[in-house]
């Protein structure tokens, strides 16, 4: 891996001359991408040739803006390169709260995204062996099987909750609260019974407001996450911000458990951070998992204009795998530039938050 922000950059632009060459090939390529190039998609019409003129990352701003309705209907095996036609693929969606919701096709991509999140883990907290606990959305979200995955190639088992978002945020647009506080009361239950069980779990994957209903239902039954044995949580969701952190860090959970926050999606994989300190006022600085994702901020006027180091921008999303491309795909958030670190040698970026122009409109932070 590199070192300095510039070995990352030298990688980084040999890794899309590779990606490219490998969803471009006319014969083994991608079929949305080789027909973009063939005059034969509806949706798009290129009028370059990617593998003579794309050399380097910043080249792939000849793509212009990635419409994200591309990805909403099928064939989804048109994503996948024409070699890949052979390997067994799973569908994940990601939205869809409303209407045909947006899929892609994978074959190994969650398992590598997931393994290579693994290394991020301290083994202190999140030991080899341990099993897991599953406590988030299922159904057709790479989620479920991505940390049953995790938890495996860690050695373990993971046990998970059924979870379905999308009826908790039908329950909030029609304000039926009293419903919504079942269903998560139904959720916790799952957790409570299987944290009772006797499975020897130390490790678990789950998001803000799941992990504080489940420590205040462990509060009322004289009890603590910790006296249930849990000594690490991957967490992630919208809600993810410094106050909720420090809250969680100093009251939900207490000494003696490690919290790694993280920042992704079915497109980016797992954006990683460190446990925040009290030092650094709790700051969360999120790392794409580059090469094979790239998170740029850029300017709300300008998509072509990354922000200052220090100033807020919108999300832009590039991936980057043998199975999926995807470049410059406008993120339904917006951030703060960071710099790079000696660990992540490449941008950074923190207090990720719904894009301003959305906010209004967006229904966050359901489960």
């Amino acid at each position: 891996m590199s070192t300095t922000p510039e070995q990352a950059k030298t990688q980084l632009d040999a890794h899309v001359r590779d990606i490219i060459e490998q969803h471009f090939h006319p014969e083994t390529g991608a079929p949305f991408w080789t027909d973009a190039v063939a005059g034969k998609n509806p949706l798009l019409k290129l009028d370059f040739d990617p593998r003579k003129e794309v050399k380097c990352f910043e080249d792939l701003k000849k793509f212009g803006l990635f419409e994200d309705d591309w990805l909403r209907g099928g064939p989804v095996r048109r994503w996948l390169p024409r070699k890949l036609k052979d390997k067994p693929a799973y569908v994940f969606e990601t939205g869809g709260t409303t209407g045909i919701p947006k899929s892609r096709a994978v074959c190994e991509d969650h398992w590598i995204d997931y393994e290579i999140f693994s290394g991020t883990l301290p083994d202190q907290y999140f030991p080899k062996g341990s099993n897991w606990l599953m406590l988030g959305p299922s159904g057709p979200r790479r989620l479920r099987l991505a940390v049953e995955h995790l938890a495996q190639f860690r050695g373990g088992i993971s046990f998970c909750v059924d979870l379905d978002p999308r009826w908790v945020i039908k329950l909030i647009k029609k304000g039926w609260m009293e419903h919504l506080k079942a269903y998560q009361e139904h959720v916790i239950d799952q957790t409570i019974s299987i944290l009772s069980a006797n499975h020897d779990i130390k490790c678990m994957f789950t998001t803000p407001k799941l992990l504080d209903a489940l420590c205040g239902r462990l509060e009322k039954e004289g009890t603590t996450l910790k006296e249930k044995g849990i000594t690490g949580v991957f967490c992630g969701g919208t809600e993810m911000t410094s106050q909720w952190i420090r809250f969680a860090i100093e009251e939900l959970l207490g000494q003696g458990i490690y919290i790694a926050p993280t920042y992704g999606n079915t497109l980016m994989g797992l954006a990683a951070s460190e446990m925040p300190t009290k030092e650094d006022g709790y700051k969360i600085n999120y790392f794409a998992p580059q090469p094979r994702a790239v998170a740029q901020v850029v300017d709300f006027d300008d998509y072509n204009k990354l922000v200052p180091y220090g100033a807020d921008g919108r999300v832009m999303l590039t991936t980057l795998t043998n199975e999926l491309f995807i470049p410059r795909f406008m993120e339904r958030d917006e951030a703060v530039r960071e710099k790079p670190t000696e660990k992540y040698p490449w941008d950074g970026c923190s207090g990720v938050k719904p894009f301003r122009a959305f906010a209004a409109t967006t229904v966050v932070g359901v489960y």
